[in-house]
Protein backbone atom coordinates (compact mmCIF):
# COMPACT_ATOMS: atom_id res chain seq x y z
CA UNK A 1 0.00 0.00 0.00
CA UNK A 2 1.36 3.31 -1.25
CA UNK A 3 2.54 4.94 2.49
CA UNK A 4 2.22 8.46 0.68
CA UNK A 5 -1.26 7.98 0.71
CA UNK A 6 -3.42 10.27 2.94
CA UNK A 7 -7.04 10.48 3.66
CA UNK A 8 -8.66 13.33 5.81
CA UNK A 9 -12.37 12.21 7.06
CA UNK A 10 -14.20 15.16 8.21
CA UNK A 11 -16.60 14.20 11.11
CA UNK A 12 -17.23 17.56 13.43
CA UNK A 13 -21.10 17.88 12.75
CA UNK A 14 -23.80 17.82 14.67
CA UNK A 15 -26.28 16.06 11.99
CA UNK A 16 -29.51 17.97 13.55
CA UNK A 17 -31.33 17.01 10.54
CA UNK A 18 -31.16 13.86 11.84
CA UNK A 19 -32.91 14.70 15.43
CA UNK A 20 -33.73 13.39 17.76
CA UNK A 21 -31.68 10.42 16.93
CA UNK A 22 -28.62 12.41 16.34
CA UNK A 23 -27.80 14.81 18.93
CA UNK A 24 -25.01 16.77 20.54
CA UNK A 25 -23.22 14.60 22.84
CA UNK A 26 -23.48 11.57 20.11
CA UNK A 27 -24.30 13.13 16.76
CA UNK A 28 -25.01 11.00 13.59
CA UNK A 29 -21.95 9.90 12.27
CA UNK A 30 -21.26 7.96 15.45
CA UNK A 31 -24.63 6.20 14.91
CA UNK A 32 -25.32 3.14 13.47
CA UNK A 33 -28.62 5.35 11.24
CA UNK A 34 -28.36 1.99 8.61
CA UNK A 35 -28.79 -0.67 10.94
CA UNK A 36 -25.67 -2.64 9.65
CA UNK A 37 -23.79 -2.86 12.73
CA UNK A 38 -21.20 -0.49 11.91
CA UNK A 39 -21.67 3.59 12.72
CA UNK A 40 -21.29 5.91 9.47
CA UNK A 41 -17.38 6.60 10.85
CA UNK A 42 -17.15 3.18 11.27
CA UNK A 43 -18.04 2.72 7.63
CA UNK A 44 -16.03 5.26 6.37
CA UNK A 45 -12.96 4.24 8.03
CA UNK A 46 -13.13 0.38 7.02
CA UNK A 47 -13.84 1.65 3.71
CA UNK A 48 -10.73 4.38 3.46
CA UNK A 49 -8.44 1.11 4.97
CA UNK A 50 -8.68 0.05 1.58
CA UNK A 51 -6.92 2.63 0.01
CA UNK A 52 -4.42 4.10 2.28
CA UNK A 53 -2.38 2.76 5.27
CA UNK A 54 -4.48 2.65 8.75
CA UNK A 55 -1.88 5.07 10.10
CA UNK A 56 -2.31 7.74 7.21
CA UNK A 57 -5.97 7.92 8.25
CA UNK A 58 -6.84 11.46 10.13
CA UNK A 59 -10.21 12.27 11.58
CA UNK A 60 -10.99 16.17 12.12
CA UNK A 61 -13.62 16.21 14.79
CA UNK A 62 -14.70 18.43 17.85
CA UNK A 63 -12.49 17.96 20.52
CA UNK A 64 -15.74 17.26 22.37
CA UNK A 65 -15.74 13.94 20.08
CA UNK A 66 -12.46 12.81 21.02
CA UNK A 67 -12.98 9.93 22.84
CA UNK A 68 -16.31 8.97 21.01
CA UNK A 69 -13.54 8.59 17.90
CA UNK A 70 -11.22 6.59 20.36
CA UNK A 71 -14.02 4.37 21.32
CA UNK A 72 -15.33 3.48 17.60
CA UNK A 73 -12.10 3.46 16.03
CA UNK A 74 -9.73 0.71 18.29
CA UNK A 75 -6.16 1.22 17.49
CA UNK A 76 -6.35 5.32 16.42
CA UNK A 77 -3.88 7.19 17.95
CA UNK A 78 -3.94 10.57 19.59
CA UNK A 79 -1.97 12.08 16.65
CA UNK A 80 -4.81 10.85 14.20
CA UNK A 81 -7.54 12.77 15.53
CA UNK A 82 -7.72 16.63 15.28
CA UNK A 83 -9.27 18.01 18.19
CA UNK A 84 -11.02 21.55 16.55
CA UNK A 85 -11.65 24.05 19.53
CA UNK A 86 -15.04 25.57 17.62
CA UNK A 87 -16.61 24.98 14.23
CA UNK A 88 -15.08 26.74 11.75
CA UNK A 89 -16.45 25.02 8.62
CA UNK A 90 -14.17 23.16 6.23
CA UNK A 91 -11.47 25.24 4.85
CA UNK A 92 -9.52 25.50 8.22
CA UNK A 93 -10.24 21.86 9.09
CA UNK A 94 -8.62 20.65 5.70
CA UNK A 95 -5.35 23.49 6.28
CA UNK A 96 -5.15 22.26 9.57
CA UNK A 97 -4.85 18.83 8.38
CA UNK A 98 -2.31 19.87 5.39
CA UNK A 99 -0.03 21.28 8.00
CA UNK A 100 -0.69 18.34 10.02
CA UNK A 101 0.49 15.78 7.16
CA UNK A 102 3.51 17.64 5.56
CA UNK A 103 5.53 17.79 9.58
CA UNK A 104 5.71 13.96 8.78
CA UNK A 105 5.34 13.24 4.98
CA UNK A 106 5.83 16.72 2.28
CA UNK A 107 5.21 14.46 -0.38
CA UNK A 108 1.87 13.31 -0.07
CA UNK A 109 -1.37 12.88 -1.19
CA UNK A 110 -4.74 13.10 -0.03
CA UNK A 111 -8.40 12.45 -0.07
CA UNK A 112 -10.87 14.37 1.78
CA UNK A 113 -14.30 12.71 2.52
CA UNK A 114 -16.95 13.56 4.85
CA UNK A 115 -17.54 10.95 7.50
CA UNK A 116 -21.47 9.88 6.91
CA UNK A 117 -21.85 9.09 3.12
CA UNK A 118 -23.59 6.47 2.04
CA UNK A 119 -21.34 4.25 -0.72
CA UNK A 120 -23.24 1.23 -1.98
CA UNK A 121 -20.42 0.29 -4.20
CA UNK A 122 -17.46 0.00 -2.50
CA UNK A 123 -15.30 -1.19 -4.90
CA UNK A 124 -16.34 1.45 -7.71
CA UNK A 125 -15.81 3.94 -4.83
CA UNK A 126 -12.19 2.42 -4.50
CA UNK A 127 -11.50 2.20 -8.32
CA UNK A 128 -12.02 5.83 -8.75
CA UNK A 129 -10.49 7.49 -5.61
CA UNK A 130 -7.05 5.61 -6.97
CA UNK A 131 -7.77 6.94 -10.04
CA UNK A 132 -7.83 10.26 -8.97
CA UNK A 133 -5.23 10.11 -6.82
CA UNK A 134 -3.28 8.80 -9.22
CA UNK A 135 -4.34 11.73 -11.80
CA UNK A 136 -2.90 14.02 -8.97
CA UNK A 137 0.17 12.22 -8.17
CA UNK A 138 1.20 13.46 -11.83
CA UNK A 139 -0.58 17.13 -12.35
CA UNK A 140 -0.83 20.04 -10.44
CA UNK A 141 -4.52 20.10 -10.04
CA UNK A 142 -7.40 19.83 -7.54
CA UNK A 143 -9.79 17.14 -7.78
CA UNK A 144 -13.23 15.97 -6.79
CA UNK A 145 -15.43 13.37 -7.51
CA UNK A 146 -19.10 14.64 -9.23
CA UNK A 147 -21.93 12.22 -8.91
CA UNK A 148 -24.35 11.32 -12.00
CA UNK A 149 -27.53 12.91 -10.99
CA UNK A 150 -30.42 10.45 -11.11
CA UNK A 151 -32.73 12.83 -10.89
CA UNK A 152 -33.46 17.17 -10.05
CA UNK A 153 -32.13 17.20 -7.06
CA UNK A 154 -32.58 20.69 -4.90
CA UNK A 155 -30.45 19.35 -2.21
CA UNK A 156 -27.36 19.07 -3.84
CA UNK A 157 -24.89 21.56 -5.19
CA UNK A 158 -24.14 21.16 -8.71
CA UNK A 159 -20.75 20.73 -10.93
CA UNK A 160 -20.28 21.78 -14.21
CA UNK A 161 -18.19 20.24 -16.15
CA UNK A 162 -16.41 21.42 -19.90
CA UNK A 163 -16.63 18.17 -22.07
CA UNK A 164 -13.89 18.93 -23.92
CA UNK A 165 -11.42 19.33 -21.72
CA UNK A 166 -9.95 16.73 -19.89
CA UNK A 167 -7.28 15.87 -17.20
CA UNK A 168 -3.43 14.94 -19.10
CA UNK A 169 -3.84 10.94 -19.37
CA UNK A 170 -7.40 10.54 -18.61
CA UNK A 171 -9.90 12.06 -21.00
CA UNK A 172 -12.65 10.93 -18.08
CA UNK A 173 -11.36 13.84 -15.61
CA UNK A 174 -12.94 16.72 -17.00
CA UNK A 175 -12.27 20.12 -15.99
CA UNK A 176 -14.49 22.26 -13.96
CA UNK A 177 -16.29 25.53 -15.69
CA UNK A 178 -18.70 26.37 -12.57
CA UNK A 179 -19.76 25.34 -8.92
CA UNK A 180 -23.54 26.19 -8.35
CA UNK A 181 -24.99 26.04 -4.61
CA UNK A 182 -28.65 23.93 -4.18
CA UNK A 183 -30.44 25.49 -7.00
CA UNK A 184 -34.19 25.87 -7.39
CA UNK A 185 -36.32 22.72 -9.28
CA UNK A 186 -36.67 24.59 -12.34
CA UNK A 187 -32.68 25.24 -12.58
CA UNK A 188 -32.35 21.54 -10.85
CA UNK A 189 -34.17 20.16 -14.20
CA UNK A 190 -32.38 22.77 -16.67
CA UNK A 191 -28.87 21.06 -15.45
CA UNK A 192 -30.30 17.64 -15.90
CA UNK A 193 -31.15 18.40 -18.99
CA UNK A 194 -27.58 19.72 -20.39
CA UNK A 195 -26.10 17.17 -19.59
CA UNK A 196 -22.89 18.79 -18.55
CA UNK A 197 -23.58 18.45 -14.55
CA UNK A 198 -22.83 16.55 -11.89
CA UNK A 199 -23.78 16.63 -8.19
CA UNK A 200 -20.68 17.57 -5.65
CA UNK A 201 -20.16 15.15 -3.61
CA UNK A 202 -17.99 17.13 -1.17
CA UNK A 203 -14.51 14.16 -1.82
CA UNK A 204 -11.57 16.09 -2.68
CA UNK A 205 -8.74 14.37 -4.14
CA UNK A 206 -5.10 16.30 -4.69
CA UNK A 207 -1.30 16.24 -3.61
CA UNK A 208 -0.05 18.23 -0.71
CA UNK A 209 1.76 20.51 -2.88
CA UNK A 210 -1.40 21.58 -5.25
CA UNK A 211 -3.50 22.19 -1.99
CA UNK A 212 -1.20 24.31 -0.77
CA UNK A 213 0.00 26.36 -3.51
CA UNK A 214 -3.82 26.50 -3.53
CA UNK A 215 -4.70 28.29 0.05
CA UNK A 216 -1.03 30.38 -0.62
CA UNK A 217 -3.15 31.74 -3.83
CA UNK A 218 -6.06 31.68 -2.94
CA UNK A 219 -6.83 32.04 1.24
CA UNK A 220 -3.16 33.74 2.45
CA UNK A 221 -4.20 34.47 5.55
CA UNK A 222 -5.39 30.76 6.49
CA UNK A 223 -2.50 29.32 4.85
CA UNK A 224 -0.21 31.91 6.82
CA UNK A 225 -2.59 31.33 10.69
CA UNK A 226 -1.79 27.76 10.34
CA UNK A 227 1.82 27.46 8.72
CA UNK A 228 3.12 29.47 11.76
CA UNK A 229 2.55 26.06 13.46
CA UNK A 230 5.39 24.63 11.41
CA UNK A 231 7.51 22.34 14.04
CA UNK A 232 4.77 22.49 16.86
CA UNK A 233 2.33 19.61 15.00
CA UNK A 234 2.09 16.47 16.53
CA UNK A 235 3.47 17.82 19.41
CA UNK A 236 2.08 18.41 22.89
CA UNK A 237 2.25 22.77 21.88
CA UNK A 238 0.13 21.76 19.00
CA UNK A 239 -3.46 21.48 21.06
CA UNK A 240 -3.01 25.35 22.50
CA UNK A 241 -1.74 26.21 19.21
CA UNK A 242 -4.55 25.20 17.20
CA UNK A 243 -6.34 26.74 20.38
CA UNK A 244 -5.42 30.26 19.61
CA UNK A 245 -5.80 29.96 15.73
CA UNK A 246 -8.91 28.55 15.35
CA UNK A 247 -9.84 31.84 17.55
CA UNK A 248 -8.70 34.07 15.17
CA UNK A 249 -9.58 31.91 11.81
CA UNK A 250 -12.19 32.97 9.50
CA UNK A 251 -15.37 30.92 9.03
CA UNK A 252 -15.18 29.67 5.22
CA UNK A 253 -15.86 26.30 3.05
CA UNK A 254 -13.07 24.89 1.16
CA UNK A 255 -15.74 25.50 -1.88
CA UNK A 256 -15.71 29.48 -1.32
CA UNK A 257 -12.00 29.81 -0.14
CA UNK A 258 -10.78 27.19 -3.33
CA UNK A 259 -12.68 25.36 -5.49
CA UNK A 260 -14.36 28.05 -6.77
CA UNK A 261 -11.42 30.50 -7.33
CA UNK A 262 -8.91 27.96 -8.90
CA UNK A 263 -8.65 27.39 -12.55
CA UNK A 264 -6.77 23.77 -12.04
CA UNK A 265 -10.07 22.05 -10.89
CA UNK A 266 -10.75 19.00 -12.32
CA UNK A 267 -13.81 15.97 -11.57
CA UNK A 268 -14.26 12.26 -12.56
CA UNK A 269 -18.29 11.69 -13.07
CA UNK A 270 -19.03 8.75 -11.01
CA UNK A 271 -21.65 6.42 -10.00
CA UNK A 272 -21.18 4.14 -7.16
CA UNK A 273 -24.48 4.56 -5.01
CA UNK A 274 -23.93 7.54 -3.22
CA UNK A 275 -26.20 9.67 -0.65
CA UNK A 276 -24.72 12.87 1.20
CA UNK A 277 -27.20 11.27 3.85
CA UNK A 278 -28.14 14.36 4.63
CA UNK A 279 -32.17 13.67 5.53
CA UNK A 280 -34.50 11.35 7.07
CA UNK A 281 -36.04 11.46 3.48
CA UNK A 282 -32.53 10.41 1.98
CA UNK A 283 -32.49 7.56 4.61
CA UNK A 284 -35.71 6.62 3.30
CA UNK A 285 -34.14 5.96 0.01
CA UNK A 286 -31.51 3.56 1.27
CA UNK A 287 -33.69 1.48 3.49
CA UNK A 288 -35.07 -1.82 3.04
CA UNK A 289 -38.90 -1.55 2.71
CA UNK A 290 -42.00 -3.88 2.89
CA UNK A 291 -44.77 -4.14 0.95
CA UNK A 292 -46.43 -0.83 2.15
CA UNK A 293 -43.42 1.08 1.48
CA UNK A 294 -42.38 1.45 5.19
CA UNK A 295 -38.86 1.46 5.97
CA UNK A 296 -39.03 -0.12 9.89
CA UNK A 297 -36.34 -0.48 12.28
CA UNK A 298 -37.50 -1.64 15.16
CA UNK A 299 -38.39 -5.31 15.55
CA UNK A 300 -42.02 -4.37 17.29
CA UNK A 301 -43.47 -2.10 14.86
CA UNK A 302 -47.13 -2.97 13.59
CA UNK A 303 -48.32 -0.78 10.67
CA UNK A 304 -51.76 -1.22 10.26
CA UNK A 305 -52.72 0.92 6.93
CA UNK A 306 -49.62 2.99 6.73
CA UNK A 307 -47.62 3.48 4.14
CA UNK A 308 -44.49 5.50 2.74
CA UNK A 309 -43.12 5.67 6.24
CA UNK A 310 -40.04 5.71 7.56
CA UNK A 311 -40.10 4.22 11.23
CA UNK A 312 -37.02 4.10 14.27
CA UNK A 313 -38.57 2.71 17.55
CA UNK A 314 -36.53 0.76 20.25
CA UNK A 315 -37.05 -2.76 19.68
CA UNK A 316 -38.68 -3.61 23.27
CA UNK A 317 -41.68 -0.93 22.45
CA UNK A 318 -44.56 -2.25 20.84
CA UNK A 319 -45.56 0.49 18.52
CA UNK A 320 -48.94 0.20 16.49
CA UNK A 321 -49.46 2.71 13.75
CA UNK A 322 -52.29 3.15 12.08
CA UNK A 323 -53.33 4.70 8.82
CA UNK A 324 -50.61 6.98 8.48
CA UNK A 325 -49.26 7.48 4.84
CA UNK A 326 -45.29 9.00 3.99
CA UNK A 327 -44.73 10.37 7.90
CA UNK A 328 -41.47 10.06 9.67
CA UNK A 329 -41.48 8.28 13.47
CA UNK A 330 -38.88 8.31 15.70
CA UNK A 331 -38.33 7.59 19.44
CA UNK A 332 -34.82 8.12 20.69
CA UNK A 333 -34.26 8.31 24.68
CA UNK A 334 -36.83 10.80 25.65
CA UNK A 335 -38.09 12.14 22.56
CA UNK A 336 -40.75 11.02 20.12
CA UNK A 337 -40.48 12.70 16.88
CA UNK A 338 -43.96 12.33 14.43
CA UNK A 339 -43.62 14.66 11.00
CA UNK A 340 -44.36 13.77 7.40
CA UNK A 341 -41.33 13.33 5.35
CA UNK A 342 -42.73 16.27 3.13
CA UNK A 343 -42.13 18.97 6.02
CA UNK A 344 -38.89 17.50 7.25
CA UNK A 345 -37.35 20.90 6.18
CA UNK A 346 -38.93 22.24 9.38
CA UNK A 347 -37.01 19.91 11.77
CA UNK A 348 -33.95 22.98 11.72
CA UNK A 349 -36.80 24.97 13.72
CA UNK A 350 -38.15 22.45 15.42
CA UNK A 351 -34.72 21.61 17.25
CA UNK A 352 -34.12 25.54 17.86
CA UNK A 353 -37.72 25.77 19.27
CA UNK A 354 -37.29 22.42 21.43
CA UNK A 355 -33.84 24.20 22.82
CA UNK A 356 -34.88 27.54 23.37
CA UNK A 357 -38.31 25.92 24.94
CA UNK A 358 -37.23 22.72 26.73
CA UNK A 359 -33.27 23.13 27.55
CA UNK A 360 -30.38 22.16 25.57
CA UNK A 361 -30.14 18.56 27.00
CA UNK A 362 -32.93 17.85 24.03
CA UNK A 363 -31.01 18.72 21.59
Amino acid sequence: MNKNRFCVIMAGGVGSRFWPMSRTQNPKQFLDILGTGETLLQQTVRRFTRIVPFENILIVTSGIYKDLVKNQIPGISDNQILCEPMRRNTAPCIAYANFKIQSVNPDASIVVAPSDHIILNEDEFINDINVTLEAAEKNNCLLTLGIHPSRPDTGYGYIQFEDDKSSPGNHQIKKVKTFTEKPNLELARTFLASGDFLWNSGIFIWSLRSINQAFELYEPEIHELFREGTGLYNTPAEESFIDKTYSVCKNISIDYAIMEKATNVYVLGADFGWSDLGTWGSLYEHRHKDEQGNAIVGKNVMPYGSKNCIVNMPDQKIVVLQGLDGYIVVEHDDILLICRKEDEQMLRQVVSDVKNEKGEKYI
